[in-house]
């Protein structure tokens, strides 16, 4: 989900909110016209960010490394805010019992957090991640 994805589910909702609180059919119109107009719009987006990739990059977010091998990147946490105790939460919600396990930590660009643990890690799944190019260089 991109930011104007979110942005476009936030103002739908209030759109329909809006409509079903009118008392007149003409505010249940406009609403419903907004609301197809934001549809449009999204439609619109979509493809110009299937066909143009710098347009994509500008409003897609991109996952982020928040651990690796172990070690807590303390500079991607601070960049995207994510702190070390919320970090821990996600690890025991994905029942991690020893750090030294954990191969990979994600922040996905749909916001959910990806943790990647066991013996071993396959690069394809770090693939396009920002941070695992700093791997090693104390990060």
């Amino acid at each position: 989900m991109t930011n104007f994805d979110f942005v476009m589910t936030i103002a739908t909702g209030s759109l329909l909110a809006g409509a079903a609180q009118s008392s007149e059919w003409s505010g249940y119109g406009q609403s419903m016209v907004a609301i197809a107009a934001l549809f449009f719009v999204q439609l619109l987006v979509s493809r110009i960010r299937k066909d143009h990739d710098p347009f994509e990059q500008a409003i897609q977010n991109e996952p982020v490394l928040l651990m690796r091998e172990g070690a807590f990147c303390e500079q991607a946490m601070k960049e995207e805010r994510v702190t070390r105790s919320d970090l821990v939460a996600k690890l025991r919600d994905a029942n991690v019992l020893e750090m030294s396990k954990v191969r990979a930590v994600v922040l996905e660009t749909t916001g959910d957090i990806s943790v990647m643990h066991g013996e071993t890690l396959e690069p394809v799944l770090i693939e396009n991640v920002r941070g695992t190019d700093q791997v090693g260089r104390g990060n």
